[in-house]
């Protein structure tokens, strides 16, 4: 009998110590358990996150609807057809005499970036097909 009296005393105790640990470590918690909470904060969040983009395929919502890119392939195809045109040229050509004029007056830096811009209005649309989906466009 006194051998179960001393397991209930020492659970007793045991529970006693756990409880004034977690209430101590609540309302004045040090910085190592305030950098531990946020931790497992921070995991529960990106594991969350994760789950959730994981299951993003088979959850169909009644509230998410289909995405109509006509119009944005139908601006990017008429922003293309001006740099690709008379507009383009103007581009590429005042940024060609910018960066001659720059590279005379020594200004080797804004001649860089204005031959940067003469080059990419050359070739937006094909770096464009290449980074980019662009079935729609064209």
């Amino acid at each position: 009998m006194n051998n179960i009296y001393s397991l209930f005393e020492k659970t007793k105790r045991e529970n006693l110590r756990i409880a004034q640990k977690l209430s101590v470590a609540f309302y004045a918690p040090t910085k190592a358990q305030s950098q531990i909470a946020l931790f497992i904060f921070g995991v529960a969040l990106i594991a969350g996150g994760l789950s959730l983009e994981a299951m993003a395929q088979e959850v169909q919502s009644e509230l998410v609807g289909t995405y109509n890119d006509e119009r944005v392939a139908e601006a990017v195809n008429r922003m293309f057809g001006y740099i690709e045109g008379s507009f383009g040229a103007l581009i590429m050509v005042a940024a060609g005499l910018g960066a001659i004029m720059s590279a005379a007056f020594g200004q080797y830096r804004a001649a860089l970036g204005l031959l940067v811009v003469a080059v990419g209005s050359f070739i937006l649309r094909s770096l464009v097909g290449t980074f980019f989906n662009t079935e729609t466009i064209g």
